[in-house]
């Protein structure tokens, strides 16, 4: 069974050297410059499979990153050509403003601004609240509990404060 090659790429001057700029620019995102890495390698004239082997990552990644350059237009930049495409999915339901201002409804008290007998905001209070304030539409306890634990500021470890005490 004979062996298929894969297709040449060839560079225009300016472009192997905006891809040896992303490949060796020390601001550029690793991803970005392994991709370009890939494409001056492929240039080159090295195999897939070699090209793979150097960089640390499957055949099939060096494939798709061939074709999606190929497949590119010349006069495109090369990092947006390397790029990332979107990723699928939903768009977000709640807008950071929104969960800014349901953060600071948190720190208040709730016995003032609201008609509530409460000493402590329960994640179920505070989503009504958000509604009844007109922050929301809708929103429910989970989402309200996510936001909190998302802002709450990260404390070190026991085995490290007791590392510390211990002294030096």
């Amino acid at each position: 069974m004979p062996r298929l090659s894969a297709a040449p790429i060839a560079l225009t001057p300016e472009q192997e050297a905006d891809l040896r700029g992303l490949a060796r620019a020390h601001k550029t995102p690793r991803k970005l410059a392994e991709r370009a890495e890939m494409i001056l390698r492929s240039a080159a004239g090295t195999e897939v499979r070699e090209i793979a082997r150097q960089l640390g990552v499957w055949p099939k990644t060096v494939r798709h990153w061939r074709s999606r350059w190929l497949s590119g237009q010349a006069e495109v930049a090369a990092a947006v050509r390397l790029a990332d495409e979107p990723r699928p999915g939903a768009p977000a339901t709640f807008m950071p403003e929104q969960i800014c201002a349901i953060v600071a409804l948190a720190c208040e008290a709730p016995g003032k601004s609201s008609e509530l007998p409460l000493s402590h905001w329960s994640q179920s209070e505070l989503a009504r609240e958000a509604v009844r304030r007109g922050i929301v539409d809708s929103i429910s306890h989970g989402s309200v509990g996510r936001f909190l634990k998302r802002g709450r500021p990260q404390t070190a470890s026991r085995a490290r404060m007791a590392h510390a005490q211990a002294g030096p």
